[in-house]
């Protein structure tokens, strides 16, 4: 390469470096925040372990149904012993396998579980996007209002100096700046606050952050956001599971009383001295037998062993009618809170329009002297008042539009279209083979819907 034209490729390097130096950096929008939160989660973690603690249940489970080889040695000062004995539960009236799909179901109620902890994970995201700005956005206000007074109370000083107004005019003023400094002081401890409920819900300090975006999609109805809970919100389909599994524990409650069938091999070798013989032998002995195993009296046991599970069956079908019900009420007040942040904000506009058209007209009516100071600040109060109310209504709006999402079950990285890679609640658990994989959908699983459809009318 010439001289010259290394010279050349320098310059253009130098100049795209400025460039891109010179650049603003993006603003922090709030699917960034939602996924350094999904990301940064401490909670999730938590529960992600505890779930793949729960899939260890599953193998446990299944354990049970598998053969039991173990190998025995002991010795004596004359002797020693090595046996190896193989046992399997040959028949247990179905018991294990009903064990190995009640602990699937429990899996699966975690699972569950776990999308709900997400959606709270991604709403105090929201929530703290939120507070941050509106929390600058009154900072803004009141720093107009701080700038505002002061320039009444100079025209107040210079309208008395003038004679054209009393002390009273100019004390009002001094009193009204400094209420709107403390105010402002307020306001910036709010913001501090609320960057630190943001550095907890996301996992670190907000920079500068972009406008709130569009409202999410929402669903069309009242009806259709009720159809949609009922289907997607995670606290009904891990109740669901804990109803199917509660089932199965009074299955394996009501067979205890038929007993167990088991089988054993077992396989002795014997190195000891023969009595009356001189040197020692070994002698190896092969063994194989079946017992059934029938409790006849166990003082009551079996029998509150059933009720009790019986009991627990009818207590998770209680749970899941209180679960459809507490689902519905969310969904029905997170619409009215909806459509009153709606009518909130349409409001506001309105009243912002009104009281800078009053505020306008007091303040040139001031300059002429057919207003009084106090006219004017009273004025820009009730202007600052709608401006407020505004911000308010504005915050109210989209928690809202996030809280209906929530209670319908749609507040997740996958609903919300993120783009980045979830947590895969199966990876776990398919490394232990496909046989001890609880998918949900097993026999079990596709009879949720049916639970839900014979308890939750």
């Amino acid at each position: 390469m010439s001289m010259k034209r290394r010279i050349l490729t320098a310059l253009t390097a130098l100049t795209l470096l400025a460039t891109s130096a010179a650049l603003p950096a993006r603003a922090e929008t709030l699917a960034d925040t939602l996924v350094a939160a999904y990301r940064n989660s401490n909670l999730l973690d938590q529960n992600r372990a505890l779930l793949r603690a729960t899939d260890e249940d599953v193998v446990q489970a299944r354990a049970a149904l598998l053969p039991v080889l173990n190998f025995v040695t002991s010795a004596t000062r004359n002797s020693a012993q090595a046996r190896l004995v193989a046992e399997m539960t040959l028949i247990d009236f179905g018991r294990g396998r009903l064990g190995v799909a009640a602990t699937r179901e429990q899996v699966l109620a975690l699972r569950a579980a776990l999308i709900g902890i997400e959606q709270a994970v991604l709403f105090r995201a929201v929530a703290a996007y939120v507070d941050i700005q509106t929390a600058a956005q009154v900072i803004g206000l009141r720093q107009s209002n701080v700038r505002l007074i002061e320039q009444e109370l100079r025209a107040a000083r210079e309208r008395f100096e003038l004679g054209d107004s009393t002390r009273t005019d100019v004390a009002i003023a001094e009193a009204r700046l400094a209420a709107a400094r403390s105010a402002l002081s307020a306001a910036e401890g709010d913001l501090a606050v609320a960057r630190e409920e943001f550095r907890l819900a996301v996992g670190r300090y907000p920079g500068a952050l972009s406008a709130m975006p569009r409202l999410p999609q929402l669903p069309a109805s009242l009806d259709t956001a009720v159809a949609t809970a009922r289907v997607r919100y995670p606290a009904i389909t891990q109740a669901q599971h804990q109803v199917r599994a509660a089932e199965l524990g009074g299955e394996i409650a009501r067979t205890q009383r038929y007993g167990t069938v088991s089988g054993e091999i077992s396989a002795d070798v014997t190195h000891a001295p023969q009595p009356g013989l001189p040197g020692r032998r070994t002698n190896s002995d092969l063994n194989a037998g079946v017992r059934w195993n029938v409790p006849l009296y166990q003082g009551g046991r079996l029998a509150s062993g059933e009720r009790q599970a019986i009991a627990r069956t009818e207590g998770q079908r209680a749970s899941l009618h209180q679960t459809v019900a507490e689902t519905q009420q969310a969904v029905a007040s997170n619409w009215s809170r909806l459509a009153v942040a709606r009518a909130r904000l349409s409001a506001s506009d309105q009243q912002i329009e009104a009281a800078r058209a009053a505020f306008d007209a007091v303040r040139a009516e001031a300059e002429l002297g057919a207003r009084t100071t106090l006219d004017v600040l009273n004025a820009e109060q009730e202007l600052l008042d709608a401006q407020f109310a505004r911000i308010e209504a504005a915050a109210a709006l989209q928690l809202a539009s996030y809280s209906l999402l929530e209670s319908t079950g749609q507040l997740t990285v996958q609903t919300l279209n993120l783009g980045i890679p979830t947590y895969d609640v199966e990876a776990y658990s398919s490394a232990f083979g496909g046989a001890s994989r609880a998918r949900t959908p097993s026999v079990q699983g596709q009879r949720l819907d049916a639970i839900l459809n014979r308890y939750g009318n």
